[in-house]
């Protein structure tokens, strides 16, 4: 009896592990699935499932964008597109170092499946061990089990190429920076569809830190714009339209100019918000809290290069 019942919960247990997270995907074109993580930080109810991530079909095999939160967020995708494609994963694209986006590599890495990110994310990667504090947080000791920092396995430039039977794919630097050096974009030309990464928000206001480097975010952002790509996809929110990194633009024109120009005018680093009219952006989630840290990190930056 003893025994039925530990094998009873042996195997809830391992239903539960499968299905941990409620993956629901949304078709951009016939060859690239993704699933919208939640619009707030991680936390309990998301289990750090709070970035974007995708498929492509590529021919013979898929690739997928964003490892994801955690080995059992990578395990249960990977099973999923098993199951409903019928093929297998032989690379992974990193977009960026943060927790939500990458420890998933873990997975990847045990299963020898090659795991692709810019190169300047091996110092991103030393440099932020705290970064990835937040997920065990938010999980249980089995819902984080054997999720860990992993190095990625090949490590890109300004451009490099995927080649499938059916389409390519181009890993891209649309500049030097954005919300974090190592940020990177991922752009099917076949498909006419972007994954920008933490280039581009929606669903939740813009993220400014201490890695973001405004004249070169504003510059990934035009470049993104002259490429007039049909499917934009962020790193955060569901919108995928062609204008859908727009706001993001305009934001960072407006933080930029009216932070600059009240420094000039020796504002008060606890005042400096007050300097930045950007209410039009106020519908977005988290605006207040991320607000005034925005203009801060930026007056900083303004402060540290004189």
């Amino acid at each position: 009896m003893i025994k039925k019942i530990t094998l009873a919960t042996l195997l809830a247990t391992t239903s539960l592990m499968a299905n941990m997270y409620e993956l629901k995907p949304v078709q951009i074109t016939k060859n690239i699935t993704c699933f919208i993580g939640d619009f707030n930080p991680p936390m309990k109810s998301n289990k750090g499932f709070v970035s974007n991530v995708c498929y492509v079909d590529i021919g013979e095999s898929i690739v997928v964008i964003e490892p994801g939160p955690t080995y059992n967020f990578a395990k249960q995708l990977n099973e999923y597109i098993e199951t409903h494609n019928g093929k297998k994963v032989t690379q992974v694209i990193a977009t960026n170092f943060h927790d939500d986006r990458y420890t998933g590599a873990s997975y990847y890495k045990e299963k020898h499946i090659p795991i692709i990110a810019h190169k300047t994310i091996v110092k991103e990667l030393k440099e932020n061990p705290d970064k990835f504090n937040r997920i065990p947080k938010v999980t249980t000791k089995a819902e984080y089990v054997k999720s860990k920092v992993v190095q990625p396995d090949i490590l890109t430039d300004d451009k490099y190429i995927i080649k499938g039977t059916k389409l390519n794919i181009e890993v891209l630097k649309l500049s030097k920076s954005s919300n974090s050096v190592s940020d990177i974009s991922v752009y099917i030309p076949k498909e006419d569809f972007i994954f920008t990464g933490n280039t581009v928000f929606n669903g939740r206001f813009i993220k400014y830190g201490k890695y973001s480097t405004i004249d070169n975010w504003i510059k990934a952002l035009v470049r993104l714009q002259s490429m007039n790509v049909k499917y934009v996809l962020g790193g955060h929110g569901a919108e995928y339209d062609r204008k859908s990194y727009k706001n993001n633009l305009d934001y960072l024109k407006i933080l930029k100019s009216s932070v600059k120009k009240a420094y000039e005018n020796d504002a008060d680093r606890e005042e400096i918000k007050e300097h930045v009219k950007d209410g039009q952006f106020s519908h977005y989630a988290h605006y207040e809290s991320i607000s005034k840290g925005n203009a801060k990190t930026y007056y900083d930056q303004l402060e540290w290069a004189e």
